[in-house]
């Protein structure tokens, strides 16, 4: 079903299920020694949707939900998270070891990396996303036995509504520098949507503030490989559609539209991440990539 502006999900429908999906691929990934998340396989069972479960835990194999020379599929996705994850976990280092002690993880979805990683003494990590999905992820993990490794603050809130009102009522403060992640998400919001968040941002971080956004730049093609995979997955027993989740229309760039706003950019290719890994390529066409700013000269 397509999109709305006032359209509702949770974690096993709609664009919600995307967060699920991404979770199974790094419980999958962690299986095989790509990153470390203990804590994703575990969200993913408690959603309950049986196909990212398999998934997670290695019981379909790619040769059965994958096509073969396709630029997309479960596995290919499985690599893709494998490489971001360890990107923005770097981001988060880096950050802390240059002295920022706020972070912001924009619509987390089942995020654990105020569970998995280790934090700087002093720092506050902020989780936005709709409440039912915070309240998700804060009780199952309680239920594991999971423990925060940082001070982490919910903010229950819809990207829609006024999120920065709610971001600084939970505690954050605009004046000290920032280090912020989107992730996965640009791509499912309006072209307009794009725009006002990233002037919430640069209207809420301090000189010295950092940002990383995923970029997607889908090309027909891209669009066309993505239906297919997913009738794949269909046929192989995923009940949920995932199917026309973005927006259409002209966007602006990320990285210009961020340094017109006084950030200075640097883009990280998708593909070049995958093949400094040793993992294959998304197609050789893919102009997917990350950029990373910092604001102020």
């Amino acid at each position: 079903m397509a999109r709305t502006d006032n359209d509702t999900w949770d974690l096993a429908s709609s664009v919600g299920a995307t967060a699920t999906m991404v979770a199974a691929g790094r419980a999958r990934a962690t299986a095989t020694g790509l990153i470390d998340d203990q804590f994703a396989e575990p969200l993913v069972r408690a959603v309950g949707i049986d196909f990212f479960t398999r998934w997670a835990n290695g019981e379909l194999d790619s040769t059965q939900v994958d096509i073969p020379d396709l630029p997309w599929g479960m596995q290919p996705m499985t690599d893709l998270l494998a490489v971001r994850t360890r990107f923005i976990d770097t981001f988060f280092a880096d950050a802390g070891a240059a002295g920022i002690r706020q972070a912001v993880i924009l619509a987390s979805g089942l995020d654990a990396r105020g569970y998995r990683l280790e934090w700087p003494s002093g720092t506050a990590v902020f989780e936005i996303d709709q409440p039912q999905v915070l309240d998700f992820k804060a009780i199952t993990l309680a239920a594991i036995g999971a423990q925060p490794t940082v001070d982490l603050r919910a903010v229950p809130i819809d990207l829609r509504h006024d999120w920065p009102a709610a971001l600084q009522q939970a505690g954050f403060d605009p004046t000290t520098p920032t280090a912020w992640i989107a992730e996965g998400l640009v791509a499912f919001l309006p072209p307009e949507a794009q725009d006002r968040l990233l002037d919430n941002i640069t209207g809420l971080s301090a000189d010295g503030s950092r940002v990383v956004v995923e970029i997607f730049l889908n090309s027909p093609e891209a669009l066309e490989a993505l239906q297919t995979a997913n009738q794949k997955w269909y046929d192989n027993g995923l009940d949920v559609h995932i199917d026309n989740l973005g927006y259409p229309g002209q966007r602006n760039d990320v990285a210009a539209y961020l340094t017109e706003r006084g950030w200075r950019t640097d883009r990280t290719r998708s593909n070049d991440l995958l093949a400094d890994s040793g993992l294959p390529m998304l197609s050789a066409d893919s102009h997917n990539y990350y950029c990373t700013a910092v604001l102020g000269s």
